[in-house]
C-alpha cells in the first residue's frame, strides 16, 4: 500500500486500528490505515492523498449508521473530527446555522435549543456527526433534515474540487439522498435555516403531541420539545448509554418499507386493520417496520446466535450487540428477521445502515 506523503503537518496517521471503537455497535475489524482529520483542510488532503495513491477509502464520522465487517477495511479510513459552528441572520425571524461535518450532532442540537433556535429539536438524541445528516436525510418525530437544509460544502472526489450543493440538488428523500450509497463526495460542512423565536417546528408526530399535551401542528418551547423527544428515545433505548447494551446498535436497522397502495389491502387481509400505515409518494404507502417485525414473531429481546446479539429489549427495530458479538452474529440475526417478515407478509425489509465489508 502506498505511503501517505502529503498530509498536513500534525495529522494523526496510524495503522491496524480496530474500527469497533469508532462505531456505536462496537463492532468491526481493523483499518489498514487510519487518519484522524481535525479540520476540513485535513479531510480534503487525506481524501485526495488516498485517491492519488489509488487506495480504497472509507470516510467515517460518528459510526452510528454503519456496520463494519469482521475483517475490517483494507484501505484508508479518514475519521472526520472537524468542529465549529457559525450563525448568521438570514431574514426577520430566521438564522442560518453553518456547522462543520465533524461536530457531534446532538451537541449541536442542544446548542440550538439553548440559543432559542427552532427546527432541530425533534432530532435530539440521534447519535453521530453533522456530516452524515444530509447524506441519510436523518429524520425523527415528524421532522427531517430536508425541511431545514440549505446547502452543503463537499469535496467532489472526481474533480478533487470543493464545491457547494443546494438542498434541491441533493435529491433528498426518505432516509436517502444522491450522496447515499456512493463515495463520489465527502461532506465538509452543512447549513441549516432555523427560526429564532424560541418555539419548535410544528409538532406533527402524534406520539410527541400526546406527550406534550398539544394538538398536531402546534408549536411549543424548543426546550420542552427536546426534553420530550429525549424521554421518548430513552424509553426505546435510542439514546447512547455506555452501560446499556440496548444502545449498542446502529439505531433503526431497517427502514419502514414503502409499498404500492395495491399491497395495503393484502397486508390488512393478513393482519387485520391494525397495521400502522402512513402517507408516502403517489400511489404508495409507508408501513411500520417495527410492527411487521413484531407481528412476524420477533418480539423485543429476540436473541440471535448464542445470545450475543438480540433485538433491543425496548424497540424491535434496533439490533444490538450484547457485549461479545461479531458482525457476522449481527448479520445472521438481521437475515433471520428480514426473511421472517418476508415469509409472513411478502414485504422485503431494507437495511438502513451502510454496510462496509459485509452484506445481508
Amino acid at each position: 500500500m502506498a505511503a501517505v506523503t502529503s498530509l498536513p503537518l500534525g495529522t494523526n496517521v496510524r495503522s491496524a486500528v480496530p474500527l469497533a471503537g469508532y462505531t456505536t455497535l462496537r463492532l468491526g475489524g481493523p483499518a489498514a490505515r487510519f487518519v484522524a482529520a481535525s479540520t476540513s483542510a485535513e479531510v480534503v488532503e487525506a481524501v485526495r492523498d488516498a485517491d492519488r495513491a489509488g487506495e480504497p477509502l472509507l470516510v467515517l464520522g460518528g459510526g452510528s449508521n454503519v456496520v463494519v465487517g469482521d475483517d475490517g477495511f483494507d484501505g484508508t479510513v479518514v475519521h472526520i473530527a472537524s468542529e465549529g459552528t457559525h450563525i448568521d441572520t438570514a431574514a426577520p425571524g430566521e438564522v442560518q446555522l453553518t456547522v462543520e461535518a465533524g461536530a457531534n450532532w446532538d451537541v449541536v442540537v442542544a446548542g440550538t435549543v439553548s440559543a432559542g433556535l427552532g427546527g432541530l429539536e425533534c432530532l435530539s438524541g440521534i447519535p453521530g456527526l453533522v456530516g452524515a445528516t444530509p447524506v441519510q436525510n436523518v429524520g425523527a418525530y415528524g421532522v427531517e433534515v430536508s425541511q431545514l437544509l440549505v446547502s452543503v460544502d463537499l469535496l467532489d472526489r472526481a474533480s478533487g474540487e470543493v464545491r457547494t450543493m443546494t438542498a434541491p440538488e441533493l435529491g433528498l428523500g426518505y432516509r436517502t439522498s444522491v450522496l447515499k450509497g456512493t463515495d463520489r463526495a465527502v461532506v465538509l460542512r452543512v447549513r441549516f435555516m432555523l427560526t429564532d423565536d424560541g418555539l419548535s417546528a410544528p409538532v406533527r408526530y402524534g406520539e410527541l403531541a400526546r406527550v406534550l399535551g398539544v394538538e398536531p401542528g402546534d408549536r411549543v418551547p424548543v426546550a420542552d420539545a427536546r426534553a420530550a423527544v429525549l424521554d421518548l428515545r430513552r424509553g426505546k433505548g435510542m439514546v447512547l448509554e455506555p452501560g446499556d447494551y440496548d444502545t449498542w446498535s446502529a439505531g433503526s436497522f431497517f427502514t419502514n418499507p414503502i409499498v404500492p397502495e395495491t399491497m395495503v389491502g393484502e397486508l390488512m387481509a393478513r393482519t387485520g386493520d391494525g397495521v400502522p400505515i402512513y402517507p408516502a409518494h403517489e400511489g404508495h404507502r409507508k408501513v411500520s417496520a417495527a410492527w411487521l417485525i413484531d407481528q412476524a414473531g420477533f418480539t423485543k429481546g429476540f436473541a440471535g446466535p448464542g445470545g450475543r446479539v438480540s433485538l433491543s429489549t425496548k424497540h424491535t427495530l434496533a439490533l444490538t450487540n450484547r457485549g461479545s458479538a461479531s458482525t457476522e452474529d449481527l448479520l445472521e440475526l438481521a437475515r433471520t428477521v428480514r426473511d421472517g417478515v418476508y415469509d409472513a407478509f411478502g414485504v422485503t425489509l431494507r437495511a438502513e445502515p451502510v454496510l462496509i465489508g459485509c452484506e445481508l
